[in-house]
């Protein structure tokens, strides 16, 4: 249960709190009640009070026993007995329910109005008879001195269904394009129907003549009027004798009196959605009207409010139960909520232990469907980390995503993001001491993001001041706009001065941007002396600051040129130190050139040692013999080497010193033979 306090009015929603997934068994249901305190506490007001879906129309039986409700899917409806507190019976449909309607008592007659043209009639047994009308129908009313069903619908025509004769009758002509919904007074019997083009006719059952027109949409224009065309007529109440209430598309709420064309009052719910439900509080005299986001309860005299309900789901109807302070919901989610407001009136008789418990509880807000699990899409299972756990016991699909249990997706979600508390704390501390600091006095604070631009827009502002007319009406400005605060506070999105797309879109921001930062100079000086004294208005330049502008504003031309000339040769420049970094960096020895130990090769060693291998075991022992180092590589081990050195032998060494011997001695017994290069004599051969 949730208590509410609003404007003064204690509501209490009997419908919230915890509640255990369908798809859990018997047995885990009763498990968790004997666990859970808060589910074992709940209040339960009628067993089973809800629909698998999404909850359509709602409606109490004249005798006040039985609570009817229509809902998808599949379409069906529930009567719930109060004197039982649960289900009586339940029935599947053929076709969604548009409207339905209790003619008896108690549920033994029963007429709906479904979506696909078809009209059936239910006694207690079932469905008794089912006819088709001509045109896709909205609504109907029941003239009971006549036994006459009125239908409209997609059509200019109000079909009348004589439920005595068991045929249709000569339907009403109206003027409008399409009916969307109708009333029949209780008093005087008074048949009234709304139109799409915002009008409300009124008929009269027995002479079947129209005896007035009401226009509701030219006292119903808004600003949003052009956009969203002209409002239709959305909902429509009788109240005594002379009182009616219209329900508009646009979201407001006119009521008249039938002895005049002008509303007494027009309440506007603000929200721009269309009525879809307009009730009559009698007692304390006041209307409930409701779109699909608000409960509005008010005053019919002054418009004053009384208290409002916001749902947490779209409200589809809404039904008072008479002559008490409840009141029931169908709304867009599974529960149909129950409401019990102690101001209205007392408890219904069948609950009236609620006026002693309501006084003891508390204030328990709930805001999840399910509070023991969470409901997560494949996409968040990816950031955690958990997509392996699809398919297993730990994950139950539904519709597009998963549900998981509570505690594992908070112990997941802190191990992955464990400072998350912190930073949103440090966040919330920075606000809190930006908006104490926003209350202190000061001459002329400017914002730390994006100061020469907010400069310049007071600049305008100043220079705009003067030549605007009292009549005229000033543009807003973007300083005070809070759709453009996150410009001024937000460091992402500095405007970055030295860009080239900023220095050709602004030529004269070169000087323009030197005489604000003067100013700004300036005015952080007056905020450090704390001077209260004014300068020169900032908005109004001298006059050689004038013509410096209109010199500038001349010569704009000159100015893109050599921004762009700039532009080209600081390009040119960086495309030279760039070549000039590209051949430092080939000079430079490479990461596979490094060499520690003989732990790294090179790829030039690596193709000599290819072209070794493809020599006979003799050549390249002496090739390493020559190098006085034996290499030998073994493609098991890798990439090492083992390297050692050969020892000479005695032998060796004495015919390495007889060869240098030999040389020698050779070298000094040698002969020149310089006289052999001259020409041979004729005759005789060159030898």
């Amino acid at each position: 249960m949730q208590v509410s306090n609003i404007n003064d009015v204690k509501i209490y929603n009997l419908s919230c709190g915890k509640s255990l997934p369908e798809w859990l068994s018997d047995r885990k249901k009763r498990a968790l009640q004997k666990k859970d305190v808060d589910i074992r506490r709940r209040i339960e007001l009628i067993q089973d009070f809800d629909m698998p879906t999404v909850s359509t129309n709602i409606k109490v039986s004249r005798d006040g026993q039985y609570i009817m409700a229509t809902g998808t899917y599949k379409p069906r409806i529930r009567c719930f007995d109060t004197y039982q507190l649960s289900l009586k019976f339940e029935r599947c449909l053929d076709a969604d329910v548009v409207k339905f309607d209790i003619l008896s008592e108690d549920y033994s007659k029963i007429i709906f109005l479904q979506s696909d043209r078809y009209v059936e009639f239910h006694s207690q047994h079932g469905r008794y008879y089912r006819l088709r009308i001509p045109k896709f129908g909205r609504d109907f009313s029941y003239h009971y001195p006549s036994c006459d069903l009125y239908f409209v619908g997609a059509s200019s025509e109000v079909f009348r269904l004589n439920l005595e004769q068991g045929r249709f009758l000569n339907s009403l002509q109206t003027d409008g394009s399409q009916l969307n919904v109708c009333d029949i007074n209780s008093t005087h019997h008074l048949f009234a129907a709304g139109t799409t083009e915002g009008k409300v006719e009124c008929w009269d059952p027995r002479t079947r003549t129209r005896v007035g027109i009401l226009d509701c949409a030219l006292n119903s224009v808004t600003e949003d009027t052009e956009i969203n065309g002209i409002p239709s007529v959305s909902a429509l109440k009788f109240n005594g004798p002379l009182q009616m209430a219209v329900g508009t598309s646009t979201g407001q709420v006119l009521l008249y009196d039938l002895r005049s064309n002008r509303p007494l009052i027009v309440k506007d719910h603000q929200y721009g959605l269309p009525i879809k439900s307009i009730q009559f509080h009698s007692p304390l005299e006041l209307v409930i009207s409701a779109d699909s986001r608000i409960i509005k309860l008010w005053n019919k005299d002054n418009g004053k409010i009384f208290t409002s309900i916001e749902p947490e789901a779209d409200v589809n109807d809404v039904c008072l139960y008479p002559n008490s302070g409840m009141l029931f919901t169908a709304n867009e989610a599974p529960k149909m909520n129950v409401y019990y407001i102690p101001a209205l009136g007392p408890a219904p008789k069948w609950c009236s232990f609620l006026d002693n418990l309501t006084e003891e509880l508390e204030e328990n807000p709930e805001t999840t469907v399910y509070d023991d699990y969470k409901f997560v899409t494949k996409k968040d299972l990816e950031d955690l980390g958990l997509a392996h756990l699809i398919g297993s016991p730990l994950l139950r699909a539904y519709m597009h995503g998963y549900f998981i249990d509570i505690r594992l997706y908070l112990k997941v979600k802190a191990m992955v993001n464990p400072f998350a508390y912190e930073d949103y704390r440090r966040e919330k501390i920075r606000q809190k001491i930006e908006e104490t600091r926003a209350q202190r006095v000061q001459i002329k604070k400017l914002p730390k993001v994006n100061k020469e631009l907010a400069l310049k827009l007071l600049e305008e502002e100043e220079d705009e001041r003067p030549l605007q007319k009292k009549k005229q009406k000033q543009m807003p400005n973007i300083l005070s706009d809070d759709r453009f605060k996150a410009m001024f506070e937000n460091p992402d999105f500095q405007v970055d001065e030295k860009s080239d797309e900023f220095r050709l879109l602004n030529p004269l921001v070169s000087k323009m941007s030197q005489k604000r930062k003067k100013k700004l100079k300036a005015m952080a000086e007056l905020q450090t002396k704390d001077q209260e004294e004014e300068e020169e208005p900032e908005g109004k330049p001298s006059d050689a600051e004038s013509s410096e502008s209109s010199d500038d504003e001349k010569a704009w031309v000159e100015e893109v040129r050599k921004q762009r000339k700039l532009i080209r040769q600081e390009g040119k420049a960086k495309r030279q130190e760039r070549e000039k970094e590209d051949k430092q960096t080939t000079l430079k020895p490479q990461f596979y050139e490094i060499k520690a130990g003989e732990e790294f090769r090179s790829f030039q060693d690596a193709a000599k040692k290819q072209k070794l291998m493809s020599k006979t075991l003799e050549d390249r022992l002496k090739v390493e013999e020559k190098l006085g180092a034996l290499n030998v590589a073994d493609a098991a081990v890798g990439s090492k080497q083992l390297t050692f050195t050969l020892k000479k032998s005695e032998q060796q060494k004495k015919r390495q010193e007889a060869e240098k011997q030999h040389k020698e001695e050779r070298k000094k017994l040698r002969r020149a033979a310089g006289h052999l290069r001259g020409k041979p004599a004729k005759g005789r051969p060159f030898y």
